[in-house]
């Protein structure tokens, strides 16, 4: 259910508000997407609109936990030791990974079982620059609220147990943007707060600089979606030079609407569950959880765990409020 607190619509969302809409929009969007993704519920629902029954977490929300527990368990100090003692704890002393998760996920759990550590344990890896780092990073643009550079400097700590350079610069983009959001920023110095973190020359910045070129020369995301599709199309639809800029886009062009947001990249197809994750994390932060459809947030409190264990004993809210009391 939303937030019934007495606080007045007219007055601005407060700091938790904002963490636990986030983490909550983070996890809504992931369901949404890979709802989005799903032919049984296409077939049956056609555009997805709401977030219907059977809606889970994929390894984006869990992972994201995994982040979130990290910063709770090192109370903010965020170190590559913080990083590897949480993945070791929480990843493979329970078993390893179960399903759903990015290739290079699996590549760095396998890398730190043969003793190779970070940032070693991201360079050499498979697909290390796709978006499995940025689809987790949400929790420390709420740890950062107001301070983007400091989020993006965690969120470098936070990406090399698995990723290196795109995959890298994507976390600190979306790191720092959620930083940003948690003041109730402009939707436009959101975005900006991302892209100051990405090179120009890179295939990430350049794909970013094509995915708002779009944006300038369309008058709705209508008119936008398909180019978003195909001009930044890759042969691996998790590439974060392809996931990302379409987040944004999304962003971008809904003005930040939770609910808008939600239909138009849950239903985006490729990698939907991470575009609807961003999207649905940003939009949370700026507005926090009042904005989230009735009904929607219950369904995705607790991860179902099917990824990483551990998340299945998880509240979003907890979480949330645990992030915000660190003293940071």
């Amino acid at each position: 259910m939303m937030n019934t607190s007495a606080v007045s619509p007219a007055e601005p969302p407060g700091r938790l508000e904002r963490a636990t809409g986030c983490l909550l929009g983070l996890a809504i969007g992931d369901a949404f997407g890979d709802l989005g993704r799903s032919h049984e519920y296409r077939q049956r629902y056609g555009v997805i609109t709401n977030l219907y029954e059977g809606a889970r977490s994929t390894d984006d929300t869990e992972f994201a936990v995994l982040t979130a527990q990290t910063l709770i368990d090192c109370q903010g100090d965020l170190t590559l030791e913080a990083v590897l003692t949480a993945w070791r704890k929480y990843i493979l002393g329970q078993g390893g990974m179960g399903e759903r998760g990015g290739k290079p996920l699996y590549g760095a759990v396998d890398n730190l079982a043969r003793g190779v550590l970070p940032p070693r344990s991201g360079q050499d890896n498979v697909q290390n620059d796709d978006d499995g780092a940025a689809m987790r990073i949400a929790p420390v643009g709420i740890v950062c609220a107001g301070d983007p550079q400091r989020a993006a400097a965690l969120a470098a700590i936070d990406a090399q147990i698995s990723h290196a350079r795109d995959g890298i610069w994507a976390a600190q983009a979306v790191a720092a943007s959620i930083a940003v959001a948690m003041t109730g920023a402009s939707v436009e110095a959101i975005i900006a707060a991302g892209r100051d973190q990405i090179p120009a020359e890179s295939w990430l910045g350049r794909t970013l600089a094509r995915a708002m070129a779009i944006c300038a020369e369309s008058a709705s995301l209508f008119d936008a979606y398909e180019q978003l599709h195909t001009r930044l199309w890759t042969p691996v639809h998790s590439m974060a030079a392809e996931a990302i800029p379409q987040a944004y886009g999304v962003f971008r062009l809904t003005g930040g609407d939770f609910r808008e947001g939600m239909v138009w990249a849950g239903n985006f197809g490729r990698d939907a569950d991470t575009i609807s994750a961003v999207v649905g994390a940003l939009c949370g932060a700026l507005h926090g959880e009042r904005a989230i459809p009735a009904g929607w947030a219950d369904k995705v409190d607790r991860p179902a765990g099917v990824c990483l264990k551990f998340a299945a004993e998880k509240s979003m809210r907890t979480l949330a409020q645990q992030l915000i009391d660190l003293k940071v």
